[in-house]
């Protein structure tokens, strides 16, 4: 069971305590592409990447080689709708751990010297999209279908990486890296007392609340991004449920059954039988407030039009209801990745964290089985029928002239 409480400051931390050799935490602060300032679209990761320069009497290097000597295995990442800090570790270094982020967090140098460094890595990691068509149709699919900043691609825009001045990055750093509304969760062999004690330099960080926008969905359309390439890529979208639904395992296990392994519809219907693809799957991609399921497929110029024809069939033929047999393979799929998921800490820290971004809570595993064993057919058979998977936004990426 998780225990979850908000720090006078307004940081909300949670712990599952266990018995454990291990501790792994993941820190969500709410600056990602959704909130950043306009004109500014990639200022979340230049932030991420320039907090690593130092922190207090810290430097780069200093504040790298202190984590290493603590044995800290770390990542970080800018993301769609927060910026998150993860990392694992033996619980007799936890109160120094918790000093240092607590140091990047509130004391970083920020130092204008290392900014562009940072830059250049943000905008190498932007153009590296153009080697990734997959990636890149994905990435334009989610901007065409909201009206709202929900559309935005993570790694940034050139203008925003190349216009964003440190004086303006330092401004937004004040107004997003704020402890209301971020989220820590703790999962491993520590106990609350030790944890409550270990996070007093927590306190020291402080800042107003950071705000969101709500999401907005523009109307299903289609578009064509025109690229010299070898093979096409096809996307497409359809408006689903969350996780706040009472739909949302009848949704989660009809995705089982569409794209959960190689038995799956869109795999043997696609692949299997047809032999259209090399890679094709779906998967849910929605934000905080709208659920969204998107679909990608990827294959030659000659076969994508029946490529997506079968696709936008399957996925319309859902409305008709699944098997006993497909749900019961849906259930042993979807409680797999769970037990996996419940065998790592640092897996099970960023579930939680999740859950409370979402949610406001966390769920323990047990009633993430029972809802997804509880669910019977006639449950998600009429889910099926009342959110039916029609009027997509479709989209393609490639030579594919007379596929739209």
């Amino acid at each position: 069971m998780s225990r979850v409480e908000r720090l006078p400051n307004g940081l909300v931390v949670a712990l599952e305590e266990r018995d454990f050799p291990g501790v792994a935490f993941q820190l969500l602060v709410p600056a990602g592409a959704v909130n950043e300032p306009e004109g500014m679209e990639g200022a979340s990761t230049l932030l991420e990447g320039w907090l690593w320069k130092g922190a207090g009497d810290l430097d780069a290097k200093a504040l790298a080689q202190a984590l290493d000597a603590l044995g800290v295995r770390r990542s970080s990442g800018a993301g769609l709708e927060y910026t998150a800090f993860a990392a694992a570790f033996l619980p007799e270094v936890l109160e120094e751990v918790f000093r240092l982020y607590a140091l990047l967090l509130t004391r970083p140098r920020l130092p204008e010297e290392g900014l562009e460094a940072v830059r250049s890595v943000a905008l190498q990691a932007l153009l590296s999209l153009e080697d990734q068509p997959a990636r890149k149709l994905l990435s334009e699919l989610r901007r065409q279908v909201f009206r709202s900043p929900h559309g935005r691609e993570p790694l940034g825009r050139e203008e925003g990486l190349k216009g964003a001045s440190a004086e303006a990055l330092k401004v937004d750093y004040r107004r997003r890296y704020t402890p209301k509304g971020a989220i820590l969760a703790v999962a491993g062999g520590v106990s609350w007392e030790r944890l409550s004690a270990a996070l007093e330099p927590f306190l020291a960080w402080e800042g107003e609340e950071a705000l969101y926008p709500r999401p907005e969905l523009s109307e299903p359309h289609r578009f064509v991004l025109k690229r010299p390439t070898a093979q096409v890529q096809i996307g497409l979208a359809y408006p689903d449920v969350g996780p706040e639904d009472p739909g949302f395992y009848a949704a989660r296990l009809a995705l089982e059954v569409l794209s959960g392994g190689m038995s799956s519809r869109l795999f043997t219907e696609v692949r299997e039988k047809r032999g259209l693809v090399y890679a094709v799957s779906a998967f849910p991609a929605g934000v905080k407030g709208q659920g969204l399921l998107m679909a990608y497929a990827g294959t030659t110029k000659e076969r994508a039009r029946e490529t997506l024809e079968v696709m936008l069939k399957e996925m319309a033929r859902l409305e008709e209801g699944v098997t006993e047999e497909e749900l019961s393979r849906a259930k042993v799929g979807l409680k797999t990745a769970l037990v996996m998921a419940d065998e790592s800490i640092r897996s099970r820290a960023a579930s939680m964290a999740r859950d409370l971004f979402y949610l406001g809570r966390v769920r323990p595993l047990a009633e993430i089985e029972g809802a997804i064993e509880g669910t019977d057919l006639q449950a998600v058979n009429a889910f099926l029928r009342a959110h039916p998977y029609k009027d997509p936004w479709v989209g393609l990426l490639g030579e594919v002239d007379g596929v739209s």
